[in-house]
C-alpha cells in the first residue's frame, strides 16, 4: 500500500446522550457542541470512599488544559456514559482511564444541574452520582491528560474547605457530595 492509499484514521469524537427532564434519551450530540448550546445531557459523578481512622474522599484536581473547569478540584471522577453503555460501566471505565483504579461502583440517585462558564460553555446535566469503596492501600496512577493532581480528604475537610472556598470547586461537588454521602453503607 502506497502513502497515498492508506486511510487515515478521523480524529475521534465524543458523543453525549441528550436526555429529557426525566432522564429518557432523546438523541446523541457531539460532547462539545452540547456543551456550547446548553442541551441536557446524561453524565456521572464518581467518589471513591475509604475508611481511614476517618472517612476519605479521592479527590482530582482538573487538568489544566481543560475546555471547562481547569485546574479546580472535584470528586474521583466525572464524565459522560456512551450510548449503549450503563453509568455504572462509565463509571468504572473512566476510573480506570482518569484514576488508575478499580472498584466496584454503586448508583445512589441523581440530580440535575445547570451551570455556566466564563468561556461560554456550559454543563447542563442529569448527573447521576456513583459511590464505591477501595482498599487503604489502593495505588492510584492518574492520567496526566485528564489529572493535575489528586488528593485523599477527610469528608469534613472537604466540606468545610467547600463552604470557605468554593471558588476551587467544580459547581456540581458540593450537591453531588450530598448525595453520595446518602450511599454511604459499605
Amino acid at each position: 500500500m502506497t502513502a497515498t492509499e492508506c486511510h487515515y484514521p478521523q480524529p475521534f469524537s465524543e458523543y453525549v446522550i441528550l436526555v429529557d427532564d426525566q432522564d429518557r434519551q432523546i438523541g446523541l450530540a457531539e460532547k462539545l457542541e452540547a456543551h456550547q448550546k446548553n442541551w441536557l445531557h446524561r453524565a456521572f459523578s464518581a467518589f471513591i470512599f475509604r475508611k481511614q481512622p476517618r472517612l476519605e474522599i479521592l479527590m482530582q484536581q482538573r487538568a489544566l488544559h481543560k475546555y471547562h473547569s481547569p485546574g479546580l478540584w472535584t470528586n474521583t471522577c466525572c464524565s459522560h456514559p456512551r450510548m449503549g453503555e450503563s453509568v455504572i460501566d462509565a463509571g468504572q471505565r473512566r476510573l480506570q482511564e482518569e484514576m488508575g483504579v478499580t472498584v466496584i461502583l454503586k448508583e445512589v440517585g441523581w440530580f440535575q444541574y445547570n451551570a455556566h462558564f466564563s468561556n461560554g460553555l456550559s454543563e447542563h446535566e442529569i448527573d447521576h452520582v456513583l459511590v464505591g469503596e477501595a482498599q487503604n492501600d489502593m495505588a492510584v496512577h492518574p492520567n496526566p491528560g485528564e489529572v493535575h493532581a489528586y488528593q485523599w480528604m477527610t469528608v469534613e475537610d472537604l466540606e468545610q474547605d467547600l463552604a470557605n472556598y468554593p471558588e476551587k470547586y467544580t459547581q456540581w461537588l458540593g450537591q453531588a457530595l450530598k448525595m453520595a454521602k446518602t450511599g454511604l453503607r459499605f
